[in-house]
């Protein structure tokens, strides 16, 4: 036989979560993911309209170092945070280097290109990211 416990007041959060407790930083990763979206692309738009901010340049590295990393950080949701982080940041690395490494081969090398191609290569990872996710829902629901 099983036992129902309801939920008691001491216990059960606004939202009905039960231990959820609602306070300081609870909300920091969106607002953090959201600050560093403004800044990366802020700096993919100063380096395309090519200012001369002194801003460019560190807000530009941010982007490439940032916008790959997400893409590849959201295909391995199945790792731990530390090393879903490493291996993201070490995707980025590679996405930025095969894409110098293939503007410079075909001699077409600028960083406006750089960069268009850096955000072409991580929204088409996010994209397969997001159909795999969609793929695997459907399929699931047909399974049932």
């Amino acid at each position: 036989m099983q036992t129902i416990r309801g939920k008691t007041s001491s216990t059960a959060s606004a939202d009905g979560a039960e231990g959820a407790r609602p306070g300081p930083g609870r909300d920091l990763a969106p607002l953090l993911a959201g600050a560093a979206t403004a800044v990366g692309g802020f700096g993919a738009v100063l380096a395309l309209a090519g200012s001369d901010s002194p801003l460019r340049g560190p807000l530009t590295l941010f982007f490439l170092l940032a916008a790959p990393a997400a893409a590849v950080a959201a295909a391995l949701r199945g790792l731990d945070p530390f090393g879903r982080t490493i291996a993201a940041l070490a995707g980025s690395v590679v996405v930025n280097m095969l894409v110098a490494q293939g503007m410079l081969a075909l001699h077409s090398w600028s960083v406006r290109g750089g960069i268009v191609a850096v955000t072409a290569i991580s929204c088409v990872l996010l994209l397969l990211v997001l159909l795999r996710r969609l793929r695997g829902r459907t399929t699931t629901r047909q399974g049932i």
